[in-house]
């Protein structure tokens, strides 16, 4: 009977514990960055583009006002871009940022929606940064 109590036991404990380790594998979503409005009416905003991914990778601006974002580099030898564009066509910004530099951009979306942004630059025939996970959202309200 003994010996049956210690393999439930240990039974159970490997059940927490592999449950416990599937949680922690699972990437939780980074929380939306609401761009805030400064005095001028600008929507002003830095994003780090590191090696294969934006922090923060969900912006959320408003319709029909400025929005500039500050694009820092923190890679040391690998260029990225920031690229958004919305298949209707409201939407278009295509930015280059060389390894360890900063640029900044400006627009202003028009129209309310959902718009991916990525980077597209790829070493051929490697996967390009977006297959890598070099990708965000762009959230008009």
């Amino acid at each position: 009977m003994r010996y049956f109590r210690a393999i439930c036991t240990v039974g159970l404990l490997l059940s927490i514990h592999g449950s416990i380790g599937r949680a922690a594998d699972v990437p939780q979503p980074d929380p939306p960055s609401v761009v805030p409005v400064v005095s001028d009416g600008v929507q002003r905003a830095t994003v780090i583009l590191d090696s294969y991914s934006y922090a923060p990778n969900h912006l959320v601006v408003e319709a029909g006002k400025p929005v500039e974002l500050t694009l820092t580099s923190i890679t040391l030898i690998t260029p990225h871009n920031f690229i958004i564009k919305d298949p209707a066509g409201s939407l278009s910004v295509e930015q280059d940022v060389g390894a360890g530099k900063t640029v900044t951009i400006k627009f202003t979306p028009t129209q309310p929606g959902i718009f991916p942004i990525y980077c597209d630059k790829r070493l051929w025939p490697m996967p390009s940064h977006r297959d890598k996970g070099m990708e965000g959202k762009l959230e008009v309200r």
